[in-house]
């Protein structure tokens, strides 16, 4: 087997078991990450992006959506690669349940990276700015150029692969949900704040106030039970008692917030709510 020089973008559970299977192939690796680790979503950033709701294409952008309170809503059984099982650690900085908390997840990835020797392929604090076909001399001529820059250095690095690898992950960009007239989003009709679940990450700044989700997704369900204590509303009906991944999520939480009776469907109050949560793009 002849062997190539591979770009892998993205040092997320994607970027990890592709660059791993490469090797193994025998090919050449270099992995770019942007982050200072890997994990890619599955690493928790308290930060959020400058425009909340998402519509700011010049906005800073946060790449994670994970919110502090998050636990998978998949036994842990079935997260893990063939290879590699996620197996529960009694340690004291990990979590051995069966639908364990996000960090766990992350001490998953980074004990996987370490296990194959992945870590010396990728170069950290590396954003990837440009990837595309040479245009140089004939023998480039298939060749990938990926222009990449490292964080706190002003120059650009160019290098050039006979294949790219993305795994950049598709949970970064919001999606905006289509909900009623009166909630008219990134204009003065509402007259409150306005929120993409991408960029909720605690319950407290919500605590005395009304919250309105547009749909009962799953996303929306786990956010509920952490904001209870607020006034909520779904403006789709959702019946959390007959969900599937109800009993973990009520157990996903040490200090429920508040009553399980605000988790129905409710009139909409006046005056109007000071908090939209748009569906996320993590449940597409």
């Amino acid at each position: 087997m002849i062997s190539r020089k591979v770009a892998v973008i993205g040092a997320g559970p994607a970027g990890l078991v592709a660059s791993r299977e490469l090797v193994r192939e025998g090919h050449e690796v270099v992995v770019f990450e942007q982050n200072d680790r890997v994990g890619g979503t599955w690493v928790y950033d308290p930060n959020v992006d400058s425009d909340p709701l998402g519509l700011d294409p010049s906005r800073t952008i946060i790449h994670s959506s994970l919110y502090d309170s998050l636990r998978v809503n998949l036994p842990r059984e079935v997260m893990g690669f063939t290879d590699y099982p996620f197996v529960a650690q009694v340690k004291d900085d990990r979590d051995p349940r069966r639908f364990p908390r996000h960090s766990e997840v992350l001490h998953y990835l980074e004990d996987f990276a370490n296990h194959f020797g992945l870590v010396e392929l990728i170069r950290f604090e590396s954003e990837v700015i440009y990837v595309g076909l040479s245009e140089e001399e004939e023998e480039l001529k298939n060749s990938w150029v990926v222009r990449s820059r490292k964080k706190g250095e002003a120059g650009i690095a160019h290098d050039v692969f006979d294949a790219v690898v993305v795994c950049s992950g598709h949970y970064t960009q919001p999606n905006i949900a289509e909900i009623p007239a009166v909630f008219v989003l990134g204009t003065d009709a509402w007259p409150g704040k306005q929120l993409h679940s991408h960029n909720y990450r605690v319950p407290e700044p919500f605590s005395d106030g009304t919250v309105v989700f547009p749909d009962g997704s799953l996303v929306h369900v786990d956010v509920i039970v952490h904001c209870t204590g607020s006034t909520l509303c779904l403006i789709k009906s959702f019946d959390l008692q007959t969900s599937p991944s109800f009993p973990k999520i009520r157990g996903s939480h040490d200090e429920p917030r508040g009553p399980l009776h605000f988790w129905v469907l409710m009139p909409l109050p006046t005056p109007l709510p000071i908090l939209s949560i748009t569906n996320d793009s993590l449940d597409e």
